[in-house]
């Protein structure tokens, strides 16, 4: 019987040259679970449990390690994931010392989509992606690299951060006047909300109701181009179950990692270096640094300076990166310890740069975002000229509208 990994990698390759009907009509029958999962993701839960597990109930350090305690054994004594609580947060995978969990893999039908799909098929691309596929992979590369692979076009997650930068500063300006108040960012951290969603329901009040940009991106597409497919590239596991919440699903058709595009630029013998350049800069500094701890509360802070300097009550950012450090700031809240009133929330260390997808160690990965900020023509969005342009696209041409009727932008939690 093929190892998971040997299965993944020869029907990657089969799907990339359109056999993979024939490699599987010659598989060993004993693949069929790993096979469906690969053939269809949905199916099944963003943590997959590919082999049966020999650790007794106290070696199980995955199912002690989870935030959301969606990790646990049924009747037989067998794992299963719940997907209901599972949030993607990879901290199971990261103990299961059989290495029998793994991580969800969409790229198959994702491959498959792209070939047969008829309409416009995007790539929405996070801001974590400068330099993970090497140093000298800039923006306008990987946009030709990614449109070798069958992609239209590629979209800068960043530009929908700027607008969801500037609906979250207009939302702390409306609501928070006494220093009482504070305000939890939406960011574009699935974890963080989902600890507020699952574990911490008292502080919903206190979360402006905005999307991530990931579902703001994908939303705003289809909105312009209804028959489109979106796909998220990301560092992140947890985007797969953010993408698929009820709330929010069919904005994101399929999410990978950056993991999962570098298999495929092996695969096609695709190397994004050595492509032209299609440079199209769209977002402005506040976008690009979403990608790091702190650079959603900066964005927010620094726009909101903009919109209102002389405001009496100013913003006081603090922000927390990994869950227990989410955890520990949470309780500083519940308890009256804390003099800030934004908060910033990262599942990961470092921010979505840490992610457990992402190819840089994150302290490479955060260097890179930071140059990638400080590159930006445009200080904050209210400087960003394509801010503009695609909110009037979309049908918002006022304040009002982006903060009392804006759809695409608004979840309910």
């Amino acid at each position: 019987m093929k190892t998971f990994e040997e299965l993944y990698k020869e029907l990657l390759k089969a799907t990339a040259e359109n056999k993979e009907e024939e490699y599987i009509k010659e598989l060993d029958p004993y693949d069929a679970h790993q096979l469906d999962c690969l053939l269809y993701p949905d199916k099944y839960p963003v943590v997959w449990h590919t082999d049966k597990c020999d650790c007794n109930e106290d070696d199980r350090h995955c199912v002690k390690v989870c935030p959301f305690h969606a990790l646990n054994p049924d009747a037989s004594g067998e794992l299963k994931v719940d997907e209901e609580l599972c949030s993607g947060c990879s901290y199971c995978i990261q103990e299961c010392r059989a290495k029998n969990l793994k991580a969800s893999k969409d790229v198959i039908p994702a491959l498959q989509a792209i070939r047969s799909h008829k309409g416009l098929v995007y790539a929405l691309v996070a801001p974590a992606f400068l330099g993970q596929f090497s140093s000298d992979v800039t923006p306008g590369k990987l946009r030709s690299a990614l449109k070798q692979v069958g992609f239209d076009g590629m979209i800068e997650v960043a530009l929908f951060a700027d607008i969801l930068t500037l609906k979250e500063a207009l939302e702390f300006d409306a609501n928070i006047n006494t220093e009482a108040d504070y305000q939890l960012t939406s960011c574009c951290c699935p974890v963080w909300i989902g600890m507020i969603r699952k574990i911490y329901k008292d502080l919903i009040p206190h979360v402006p109701p905005a999307v991530s940009p990931m579902i703001a991106s994908g939303r705003a597409i289809k909105a312009l181009h209804p028959d489109a497919i979106t796909i998220f590239i990301g560092p992140c596991l947890a985007k797969k179950a953010e993408a698929r919440e009820k709330d929010v699903a069919g904005a994101v058709d399929f999410v990978l990692t950056f993991e999962e595009i570098q298999d495929i630029f092996r695969i096609m013998d695709i190397e994004p270096s050595k492509m032209e350049e299609s440079e199209k800069d769209h977002s402005s500094r506040a976008g690009r640094i979403y990608a790091h701890t702190g650079g959603v509360s900066e964005a927010v802070a620094k726009t909101l300076e903009r919109l209102n300097p002389n405001r009496e009550i100013s913003i006081k950012t603090q922000q927390a990166d990994g869950v227990p450090a989410c955890k520990a700031m949470i309780q500083d809240i519940l308890e009256g310890k804390t003099k800030g009133n934004f908060f910033e929330g990262m599942g990961c260390v470092g921010g979505c740069v840490g992610g457990p997808r992402a190819i840089l160690p994150r302290d490479e990965g955060r260097k890179n975002v930071v140059a990638y900020g400080e590159a930006a023509t445009y200080l904050t969005p209210i400087d960003n000229p394509h801010v503009i342009e695609m909110l009037h696209q979309l049908g918002f041409d006022t304040v009002e509208s982006l903060l009392n009727h804006s759809d695409i932008f608004t979840r309910t939690l």
